[in-house]
């Protein structure tokens, strides 16, 4: 059974950094693209980064310079290192494999 688990999540000041983390119990960890969403009170899941197998990386334009998505594969951990954090990127963020989810984990931001 997939599990994906994020935890890192909590209170930052705006302007200020947090790391998010992601553990993948799944036996195919290492052969997927991993990406982490997010999703704001009342708005749509939006997807934030992706890391392909390879290590590619991709950002929505919102983030690019600011957020840092990175892998362990002998931990079976994604990361998400989030720097100069704007009120705007306050939500849930889930980490994400094919059609695995997990729970997620809150960042709000202090202003």
């Amino acid at each position: 059974q997939v599990q994906l688990v994020e935890s890192g999540g909590g209170l930052v000041q705006a302007g200020g950094s947090l790391r998010l983390s992601c553990i993948d119990s799944g036996t195919i960890f290492r052969i997927n693209a991993l990406g982490w969403y997010r999703q704001a009170p009342g708005k749509q899941r939006e997807w934030v980064a992706i890391i392909t197998m390879r290590g590619n990386t991709n950002y929505r334009d919102s983030v690019k310079g600011r957020f840092t998505i990175s892998r362990d594969n002998a931990k079976n951990t994604v990361y998400l290192q989030m720097n100069s954090v704007k009120p705007e990127d306050a939500g849930v963020y889930y980490c994400n494999r094919g059609s695995a989810w997990g729970k997620g984990t809150l960042v709000t931001v202090s202003s």
